[in-house]
């Protein structure tokens, strides 16, 4: 099957103007056009835009997406730079992860804190006002 523009962008889950702007980065290789010079992309040109999107989603620059591009050009020799590329970007997801949790902990204690004021358990505290 062959896609537009917009029918990619639709596949992909983005907009427009992101997948304009990583065709004309070189992000997108090979690109085809039809015969009124627009770009048309095939399955693995979506499967490709996809995975895109993800690495954008992990933390990606355009930059590091460029090199990870580069080396998958590469071919099968440049699997284990892949890899390492990879393998950090998990290391930093994981450690964002963690520091959401623990945010949506301080979220959850101060909720339950809320809770208790509210309901008479504990008396009102704060940081930020003086006590008399």
């Amino acid at each position: 099957m062959i896609y537009t523009m917009m029918q990619a962008c639709k596949e992909a889950d983005m907009t427009y103007q992101a997948l304009k702007y990583y065709c004309n980065e070189g992000l997108v290789p090979n690109v085809k056009r039809d015969k009124n010079n627009r770009r048309i992309f095939d399955e693995k040109d979506i499967k490709w835009i996809k995975d895109l999107v993800c690495l954008k989603k992990c933390g990606m620059s355009i930059q590091e997406m460029k090199d990870y591009l580069a080396l998958c050009l590469e071919g099968p020799s440049t699997i284990t730079r892949r890899k390492e590329m990879l393998s950090v970007k998990r290391e930093e997801l994981l450690s964002s992860i963690q520091e959401l949790e623990s945010c949506v902990d301080y979220i959850d204690w101060k909720q339950q804190f809320y809770d208790d004021v509210l309901s008479g358990k504990r008396p009102y505290v704060s940081n930020l006002i003086a006590s008399k």
